[in-house]
């Protein structure tokens, strides 16, 4: 019998194309698929790729890491190049995203010193800028895509293998759960978005102000609403839908958002409480709760100070 949530014991191994901008995280990524067992080729000229793709299926997994260094690059090549894997039957491919805010290209690349390939002789913000231009048609046909905005690049490599860790019988369909705010708008590549502002609010309760959902207390207020037991019965039935659908399509992951005011109490305990409940039924599920990490990095910088 097949636990729920694994890959059918006959998936053949994927390709992953690894690419996004300039310090987002795209050799991070390429080293952790790289432990993770992936044949890795990175930087192969694109005009070299179609030889590639028409020999035989690989015998293990194949990472291939392409960015704007890459040798007669341009982005109908690398589109070209998406088409060809995504419509090879052999085996199943998927593009996989690395993206990072422009304040954090930035940062990376002044505590770095390095040169952006995009503007070798000038400040490193106008090679940014022209480079994330240059990649909106690839970052909408991405198939898994990892905003590393924050992240350090122990926790993008971890981020990478939750997505991409492979065992017996092939790869787990993931699922990804974030909490946000609304204040600070949409996180980016969710399938799905669901608001929570309508729940009662944990921050006028002065004893739960300071705490977050992931607090007993604060999760059992949030609970305690009585629009709560059904609001989570329909979206946990959702999910019961979509998960089997999603992996009979063959799909590698399925990316949800709960938002509230500040992503700090309602939005943060559905997500740990979806995310419980779906571990318990044995998915593969992460999460992220992008207000309490940006909170924990400032203090972090503060302590630096």
């Amino acid at each position: 019998m097949t636990k729920t949530g694994e890959a059918p014991q006959d998936q053949a191994p994927s390709v992953v194309l690894v690419t996004g901008p300039s310090g987002a995280g795209r050799s991070t990524a390429i080293r952790a698929l790289e432990d993770l067992g992936y044949e890795v080729i990175d930087n192969l000229p694109l005009s070299l790729l179609p030889r590639l793709l028409e020999g035989p299926p690989p015998v293990r997994p194949l990472a291939l890491g392409i960015d704007v260094r890459n040798r007669d690059f341009s982005i109908s090549a690398l589109i070209d190049t998406i088409d060809r894997l995504t419509g090879k039957g052999q085996f199943p491919a998927q593009v996989l995203y690395m993206d990072a805010n422009e304040e954090e290209l930035v940062r990376r690349y002044s505590e770095t010193r390095r040169r952006h390939p995009l503007a070798p002789g000038g400040p490193p913000l106008a090679g940014i800028q022209a480079e994330r231009e240059l990649l909106i048609p690839i970052r909408a046909r991405a198939d898994v895509l990892i905003d590393t905005t924050g992240m350090s690049p122990h926790e993008a490599k971890a981020e990478v293998e939750r997505w991409f860790r492979t065992g017996e019988g092939g790869a787990k369909l993931g699922v990804t759960l974030h909490s946000f705010s609304y204040k600070r708008g949409l996180p980016r590549g969710m399938d799905i978005v669901i608001d929570c502002r309508f729940l009662q609010n944990p921050h006028w309760e002065e004893n739960l102000r300071v705490l977050d959902g992931r607090d007993s207390a604060v999760a059992a207020y949030v609970a305690a609403d009585p629009r709560f037991p059904p609001f989570f019965a329909q979206v946990k039935g959702l999910v019961d839908l979509l998960l089997p659908a999603h992996k009979d399509e063959g799909k590698a992951h399925l990316s949800i958002a709960f938002g509230c005011t500040g992503g700090k109490h309602r939005s943060v305990a559905m997500t740990e409480r979806l995310a419980e409940a779906l571990a318990q039924d044995g998915w593969h599920v992460s999460k992220r709760h992008r207000e309490l990490e940006r909170r924990d990095a400032q203090r972090k910088r503060e302590d630096v100070v």
